[in-house]
């Protein structure tokens, strides 16, 4: 069971992250301080970064003792962290470096944590998790069964060989948390310090999404040597550890994308409430008004679902089941509101002009990541199948 400090010390918290995203991290939405690929680059983050140090306010979902919050305590936080693209990045609460903490509080010896654990909760560097591979090559992509990356034990270190894909961040990091399967086939993780020059970038893809510096990489590890001490607890135990990670990490996800979509709400309703047409404000139109109250609708139950499922892993349960239902619950109604906040807005909608058209393209990549909407609807029509089963036994 998962204690945290309470609801109301937590929401002290969310409040002061709220303030500190709308008065000070947005106004450098229009800050052009981007990449080739529109990411907002490693100095803005860092300028933000020193901002919310000041602000009491970097990676405020882990105390100074140590201690995380509790997954329904994260949430009112991430959530409030969202309402920027850069808010999560300034916060220190974005994906993938949010999970990787969490992965190693979790699982990382005393001496991991001093040496890769620190420097990410204190926002001086960014991770990166190489799981997923290329599907030309076979390689895991949903399925973490199919990966090809290797292992193999060579006196007092491990030698790595593969290929991985879309590793979020993989450019400009620092950490890495490597993922390969060993000769028994069981899978191990290794922590290794980034920039490596076995780990070469082979290419970062234009994605629609452009909230997370350094893209989505293509990356060839060709014998990196690792030192065993290196090893994310135990051999042929990563496929377990990748699952302690990835249920909370993927709710962190719908957490963060709430935020951002709760404020495209508010960007689109104040465009409704001003803009004239055909005689009357846009929100006295039924046609403009029912969607911003269907998305009034989907907001609320988005939240709902993210904060019964945060309940379910603060029992200490893995909540594999209720993981997959909330990121399909949640990333397909911040779809809908997505989509809705844009068609309100009409041709303003589609320009960089606000957050709306971001959180469009942002969300829209968030239906694939984590997970597919369908990869988790097959897995819970098998738990449906096998319940059945077990029913007419």
């Amino acid at each position: 069971m998962a204690a945290g400090i309470g609801m109301d010390a937590a929401l002290e918290i969310a409040d002061r992250v709220e303030r500190f995203v709308r008065d000070i991290v947005i106004p450098y939405e229009s800050d052009r301080r981007r990449d080739d690929h529109d990411a907002p680059t490693d100095e803005l983050v860092q300028e933000l970064r020193g901002l919310a140090r000041e602000a009491g306010v970097l990676t405020p979902h882990i105390l100074p003792d140590g201690r995380h919050l509790n997954q329904r305590e994260t949430a009112v936080v991430l959530t409030r962290s969202g309402l920027s693209p850069l808010g999560m990045l300034a916060c220190n609460t974005q994906a993938p470096d949010e999970g990787n903490m969490y992965l190693l509080g979790k699982v990382g010896s005393p001496e991991l944590k001093e040496r890769f654990l620190k420097q990410l909760v204190s926002g001086e560097s960014r991770s990166a998790f190489f799981m997923t591979e290329p599907a030309a090559d076979g390689g895991a992509g949903s399925d973490p069964m199919m990966m090809q990356t290797t292992c193999q034990r060579d006196g007092n270190h491990w030698v790595i060989n593969g290929r991985k894909a879309f590793i979020t961040g993989a450019k400009g990091a620092k950490v890495g948390i490597v993922m390969a399967k060993d000769e028994q086939g069981g899978a191990c993780m290794f922590l290794v310090d980034l920039p490596d020059p076995a780990i070469r970038i082979e290419r970062v893809p234009n994605t629609i999404d452009s909230s997370m510096p350094g893209g989505h990489s293509t990356i060839a590890i060709e014998n990196l040597r690792v030192p065993a001490d290196q090893m994310l607890g135990e051999p042929g135990e990563g496929f377990k550890y990748a699952q302690v990670r990835l249920s909370p990490a993927r709710l962190s996800h719908c957490m963060r994308w709430l935020g951002g979509c709760i404020r495209a709400q508010e960007i689109a309703t104040e465009y409704a409430c001003k803009r004239m047409a055909f005689g009357k404000h846009l929100i006295e139109h039924e046609g403009v008004g029912f969607m911003l109250a269907e998305n009034m609708i989907d907001l609320k139950q988005a939240e709902l679902m993210i904060d019964w499922c945060a309940g379910v892993l603060d029992t200490g349960s893995l909540g594999t089941v209720e993981s997959s239902m909330a990121k399909v619950a949640v990333s397909e109604a911040l779809m809908r509101v997505a989509d809705k906040c844009v068609q309100v807005m009409g041709g303003s909608g589609v320009t960089s002009d606000t957050i709306v058209e971001q959180m469009f393209r942002e969300v829209r990549a968030f239906r694939i990541y984590d997970g597919p909407t369908e990869v988790h609807k097959w897995s819970l029509a098998k738990k449906i199948r096998r319940d059945w089963r077990t029913a007419q036994a």
